[in-house]
């Protein structure tokens, strides 16, 4: 007698299948992303899902660091890892790895370019739109598994990369009907500034960011709370409120100067200044600018400008990003300016689905429909090939009992017309469906 175990056919926890109307939404999306930067002069490339470990962990990534899925060594280097590290738990776990999957963009790319570069123009302007992995705890809206979609620039030391990504990443949210959202931006030398003008220790500065990150969500009150539970130094504490007090108030590029040049070089208000006033002038009042002085972003890659997107009605942002200088010197040798912003591409598909953006394609759907059991196959493949010669999308589908039933089916899956099979025209007549 034989036995069977069930098999669960749900996907592993934390990662998803996606239906057709999803997966419809996001290849149009892409397509639209893709169209769009394509006009700033960025190309596409592609980079491997599985890196390096030692590339991984050594990559500044934040909290990333302790969400790596890593990949088990094969054979005889596992064995040997067991062999020469069993005794040392703490140093087993570590060499047990030697790849793993990639936690964004960034990191692969930089490897990618410091390895093809002498093949790649300079500057050289990417666009890269994959899948991530991050081993968190799934939750409503967060996976394990999601698509990150980020354009980059190298080789431009100038803050004109970073108008130009925030400039093709705006018009790319409005290609795609969001509207009204507003670019915070911020550096990460004026927080740098800001803390150790406050009297914190370097080796604190890293927890007061994590702190002033929370600002928007548990206020001036709370960060302070925060910062004093930490056993910071009270002056420092009570200085940086007051500071940060006094920033919240300035969002506009004129009044930067009054507040940040007693502890800021002035090339960086400067360049902060001519950011905002660039992107407000080309952004014609079709989104806005603010500086944020709040924002910290939470890779420790960055280097000067960091910024993010948000947009009425959103819980977090749907985009981020900034300059991460010295990457590509730590694989190289050769430090090469270097910036990117990513969009939330999960977040914006959620928010694209909830408005029911329709997305039918340019392209006629059309099905024909045929009696399986009467109809001769071969023929109805000709009379399929015909119609597909006026370049449209041809779907071959089986005579239903309830024919009107069918139809309506065929209304909601976005075709629009069928045919039915008959031996005896020539070409078949198309009957236009009504798509709501």
């Amino acid at each position: 007698m034989s036995t069977s175990t069930s098999i669960s056919t749900s996907p592993a926890r934390g990662m998803r299948d996606m239906l057709p109307k999803e997966t419809a939404l996001r290849d149009w999306a892409i397509g639209r992303l893709v169209k769009t930067y394509e006009k700033f002069g960025f190309t596409r490339i592609e980079t491997p899902a599985v890196e390096n470990i030692t590339q991984l962990r050594g990559s500044e990534g934040g909290e990333n660091l302790n969400l790596i899925f890593e990949i088990l060594k094969r054979g005889d280097k596992l064995e040997k890892a067991f062999a020469e590290h069993s005794t040392d738990t703490t140093k087993l776990i570590k060499e047990l790895s030697d790849l793993g999957l990639r936690f964004d963009l960034t990191v692969p790319l930089v490897r990618f370019f410091a390895h093809n570069q002498a093949q790649l123009p300079y500057p050289f302007k990417s666009i890269q739109i994959g899948s991530v992995w991050r081993a968190e705890s799934p939750q409503a809206g967060r996976y394990r598994q999601f698509t990150q979609c980020d354009i980059d620039t190298f080789g431009v030391k100038s803050e004109i990369a970073e108008m130009e990504l925030i400039q093709a990443t705006a018009e790319a949210l409005l290609d795609l009907g969001f509207e009204k959202f507003t670019v915070r931006i911020n550096d990460r030398r004026i927080l740098t500034a800001l803390v150790r003008f406050c009297g914190f220790k370097p080796e604190q500065f890293d927890t007061v960011f994590i702190q002033i990150d929370k600002l928007d969500k548990i206020g001036l009150d709370g960060v302070k709370k925060e910062l004093l539970n930490h056993s910071f130094d009270q002056e420092a504490v009570n200085k940086i409120i007051s500071q940060l007090e006094s920033a919240t108030k300035t969002s506009s590029a004129d009044a930067l100067q009054s507040v940040w040049a007693p502890i800021c070089e002035p090339e960086i208000i400067t360049g902060l200044q001519n950011v905002m006033k660039s992107i407000k002038t080309v952004s014609k009042d079709r989104y806005s600018i603010s500086f944020d002085p709040t924002l910290v972003r939470g890779m420790g890659y960055y280097t000067g400008l960091i910024f993010e997107i948000v947009t009425p009605g959103a819980a977090h942002s749907i985009a981020g990003g900034g300059r991460y200088d010295k990457m590509v010197g730590k694989l190289s040798g050769r430090d090469v300016p270097a910036c990117g912003f990513s969009i939330g591409f999960e977040r914006i598909i959620s928010i694209l689905l909830e408005k029911e953006i329709k997305t039918h394609s340019d392209i006629e759907k059309i099905a024909v429909i045929y009696d399986q059991d009467r109809d001769p196959v071969t023929e109805v493949f000709l009379k399929a090939n015909a119609l597909r010669k006026a370049d449209r999308h041809v779907s071959l589908l089986p005579r239903k009992k309830d024919m009107r039933k069918q139809i309506d089916g065929l209304v909601a899956d976005g075709f629009a017309g069928y045919a039915a099979y008959h031996p005896e025209k020539e070409n078949l007549e198309i009957k236009t469906l009504s798509i709501q």
